[in-house]
């Protein structure tokens, strides 16, 4: 017999942010009608920052075959406002596909781009492992130096850092992601696992952006994950053959009639001052 399968924590009420209007997405993912504004190859490995504007779609393919993409966001005029990874998997699920959106941190808290296509939808592995992971987060090399003694300086959080230092940002803004293509999930005693990543050449993941943002992505040291592993017997060098790199493309929607209801998305509409009452000056 199943176990029972518990209702979810967050549900949409009418009118929120949570709510989505799925014909309006579906739409804008399968709409010809776009133009091509930037587009490029994150080489093995590597980190790239990249700007999507609002009422925009990117997408980011894995042309070359299977490989896992680290993928941070920021409000572009407003680098405070970020990803929220934990809130985004209580507001959806742990592994995202078409229709979930990824929200930003409080005090802001609104949509800031919504999922339009995703090849792999759907997928599930024989050991109950999803796609488009939000359970982890970056490799980095301060957990690599204490579980191997080594230092290597090309691990997600590294790349990504290097990424945004040309838009004035640095380390400390790197913050929690979603992983793009990656397999993951919980074993029976609730541990994470990770599995190869099941992308051939040719899928891809889109989004569409609900405010100016900047992105960047990275291309995961451990490739496909099909050889990945934390500890004295993970060597860097023996994964160079699972990696590849990733397309990123950009297009603007060239037919107006698509966004002629939408707006962008606005962050909460919390004004209080969490109880907090300010001092009053008495003469």
């Amino acid at each position: 017999m199943a176990p029972p399968n518990p209702a979810p924590a967050y549900q949409a009420t009418k009118g929120s942010q949570l709510e989505v209007d799925k014909n309006f997405y579906i739409r804008i993912g399968a709409s010809e009608a776009r133009k091509l504004i930037d587009s490029f190859e994150i080489p093995i490995r590597c980190g790239k920052a990249f700007v999507v504007p609002r009422a925009h779609v990117c997408r980011i393919s894995t042309k070359y075959g299977p490989q896992v993409g680290d993928l941070n966001i920021w409000s572009k005029d407003n680098p405070r406002e970020r990803f929220w990874a934990s809130r985004t998997r209580q507001l959806h699920r742990s592994h995202l596909t078409t229709f979930d959106r990824l929200w930003s941190c409080l005090p802001y808290l609104r949509p800031m781009c919504t999922i339009v296509g995703d090849t792999l939808a759907g997928y599930s592995d024989d050991v109950g492992g999803r796609v488009h992971d939000l359970l982890g987060t970056r490799c980095d090399p301060y957990v690599n130096q204490m579980l191997s003694g080594k230092a290597f300086d090309f691990h997600c959080h590294s790349n990504l850092t290097r990424a945004i230092l040309p838009f004035g940002l640095s380390e400390s803004d790197v913050h929690d992601v979603l992983n793009v293509f990656q397999v993951t999930g919980l074993n029976k005693d609730g541990q994470y696992f990770m599995e190869p990543c099941p992308a051939k050449p040719g899928d891809h993941f889109e989004f569409f952006a609900e405010i100016d943002l900047l992105c960047a992505l990275s291309t995961c040291p451990g490739g496909d994950l099909s050889a990945w592993g934390w500890g004295k017997d993970s060597e860097a060098d023996d994964m160079l053959d699972c990696c590849r790199p990733l397309v990123v493309e950009v297009f603007q929607l060239t037919d107006p009639n698509l966004l002629e209801d939408w707006k962008p998305s606005q962050p909460a509409s919390y004004t209080g001052m969490h109880g907090i009452k300010m001092p009053t000056f008495e003469a």
